[in-house]
C-alpha cells in the first residue's frame, strides 16, 4: 500500500471514528455525506472546481500538519501546449516566499550576537564606495531593511532594470549592480517612518551577512535548513534551466514586460539569479509547506528568534490589519483565524504560504500563471482559507503517523 493510500484510508479511519456522540444532534444527510468524502478527495474536488473556473494551467497545494506528516494535491497541468499532468514533484519559481530563507539566517545571526539587528548599516557596509548615495544611508539599520521601512524602494521594478534584463537574458546580476538602479534617488519617506515593500531591502541585507559570514547566502541557507531539514525540492533559482520546473505563464501585460510564455525548450526567456535574496529559490508547494512548518513552529528557529520575527512587525500596505514582521507577513482572517506565512510573485508564477498557529496547520499554493485574473473567481489566499477550513473541519490537527506523500510513486520523509 503506498503512503498516499494509507494517509488516506488513516483519514477515513479517523474521520469514521469521530462521528456524532450521543451528545451531539446528528448531522444533516448532506452534511454527513459531505463529511464520509476522504478529506483528500474533498480537496482534489476544490482545486478542480476552482481550475474550471480560473484561467491557470495547474495548482499545486501542500499541506503540513502539526505531527510531521505531510501531503499534496494537484489539479491541471504544467505544460499547457502539451497538456502534460501538473504533478506535486513539480517546481515552481517561489518569488519573495524565498526571502523566509533568507530572514531565518539573519535572525539566526541575531540570536548568536553576530547580527545587530538595530545597527546602522553603515556599520557594515559603509565603507563601500557607492553606500553614501543609497537612499537614507546615514539612518536605515538592519530592522528597517528587513521590515521594508527603509525607504529605499525597488530596483526590479526600475524600467532601467527591466529594460536590460530583457537586453541581457543571460547575464549574472551582482548585488552592486542592482542597488546601483537605486542610488540618489530620493526616498519616499525617512528611514523607520513608512513602508514600502522592496526586493532592494533584502539584497542590501544579502550583502551584509555574506560579509559577516564571508560564505555565500545559498550555502548558508543549504547548510542551516535545507540539508538537515531533508527539503531537497528546494533549490536555488541561479540558472535558464532548473530541472524539474514547470513552464510558467505570464499573460499579456507582464510588469517586467516579459514574454506570456516563460519558458521555451525548457528554458526560461531571463535568467531568475537577478532575485537572490529577493526571493531567490523554486519549490514544490510540499516542500515549502513542511519549510513553513519549521519556520513557523518546528526546528528552523529558537523560540526566541521566533518571538523576535513576530513581535517585530509592524503596519503594511498589504491589506486591512495585516503586519510584516521579520520576514513574515502576518494577516488576521476571518475563515481560519490568525497567519503566518508569505506571498510570492515572479513572472508566470504566484505563491502563497500560509501558517496558522493556533492550529499548527501550514499549507502552501503555486500556480504556473501571473496572468491578471488567473485565479478567477477566488485569490490563492482566499483558496488557501477554503483548504484550511476544510482541514480543520476534518480533525486534521494531529495526524496519522505516516511518511511525506511526495507523489503517487514516491514517499520518504
Amino acid at each position: 500500500m503506498t503512503a498516499t493510500r494509507r494517509l488516506l484510508l488513516s483519514i477515513c479511519v479517523v474521520c469514521a471514528a469521530s462521528g456524532p456522540s450521543a451528545q451531539q444532534p446528528p448531522q444533516p444527510p448532506a452534511a454527513a455525506a459531505a463529511a464520509a468524502v476522504p478529506l483528500r478527495d474533498r480537496i482534489q474536488a476544490y482545486l478542480d472546481e476552482w481550475r474550471s473556473a480560473a484561467a491557470f494551467p495547474g495548482a499545486s497545494v501542500g499541506i503540513a500538519l502539526p505531527d510531521g506528516t505531510a501531503f499534496g494535491v494537484v489539479t491541471g497541468v504544467s505544460d499547457r501546449a502539451a497538456g502534460t499532468p501538473l504533478t506535486v514533484d513539480g517546481l515552481f519559481l517561489a518569488g519573495s516566499t524565498g526571502k523566509t530563507l533568507f530572514a531565518a539566517v539573519a535572525l539566526q545571526l541575531v540570536e548568536k550576537g553576530v547580527l545587530d539587528l538595530d545597527a546602522p548599516a553603515a556599520k557594515y557596509l559603509g565603507a563601500r564606495p557607492w553606500f553614501a548615495r543609497l537612499p537614507n544611508a546615514k539612518d536605515v539599520t538592519v530592522r528597517h531593511l528587513m521590515t521594508h521601512t527603509s525607504g529605499i524602494v525597488r530596483y526590479e521594478m526600475d524600467p532601467a532594470f527591466t529594460s536590460a534584463l530583457r537586453a541581457q537574458p543571460d547575464k549574472v546580476w551582482r548585488p552592486e549592480e542592482e542597488v546601483a538602479f537605486q542610488l540618489g534617488a530620493t526616498p519616499p519617506f525617512a528611514a523607520g517612518q513608512g513602508w514600502d515593500y522592496s526586493d532592494t531591502n533584502y539584497i542590501v541585507l544579502g550583502m551584509i551577512v555574506e560579509g559577516l559570514t564571508h560564505k555565500a547566502y545559498y550555502d548558508e541557507i543549504r547548510t542551516r535548513f535545507l540539508v538537515p531539514l531533508h527539503l531537497d525540492r528546494i533549490v536555488p533559482s541561479t540558472s535558464r534551466r532548473i530541472p524539474g520546473l514547470v513552464p510558467g505563464y505570464a499573460g499579456p501585460r507582464d510588469p517586467l514586460g516579459l514574454p506570456d510564455e516563460m519558458m521555451v525548450k525548457g528554458e526560461l526567456v531571463i535568467n531568475p539569479q537577478f532575485e537572490w535574496a529577493g526571493g531567490g529559490f523554486a519549490t514544490t508547494p510540499l516542500d515549502l509547506a513542511r519549510w513553513g512548518r519549521e519556520l513557523y513552529a518546528g526546528r528552523a528557529l529558537s523560540p526566541a528568534a521566533r518571538k523576535l520575527m513576530i513581535d517585530a512587525a509592524v503596519p503594511a500596505r498589504l491589506g486591512p490589519e495585516t503586519k510584516y514582521g521579520l520576514g513574515v507577513i502576518i494577516r488576521p482572517s476571518s475563515p481560519v483565524g490568525l497567519t503566518w506565512g508569505h506571498s510570492g510573485f515572479f513572472p508566470g508564477y504566484q505563491t502563497e504560504l500560509i501558517h496558522l498557529p493556533d492550529a499548527g496547520l501550514t499549507l502552501a499554493i503555486q500556480i504556473n500563471s501571473s496572468a491578471p485574473r488567473a485565479t478567477g473567481p477566488r485569490s490563492l489566499l482566499r483558496g488557501l482559507y477554503d483548504i484550511a477550513a476544510m482541514v480543520n473541519a476534518a480533525g486534521r490537527t494531529t495526524a496519522p503517523a505516516v511518511p511525506v506523500t511526495r507523489s503517487p510513486a514516491r514517499a520518504g520523509t
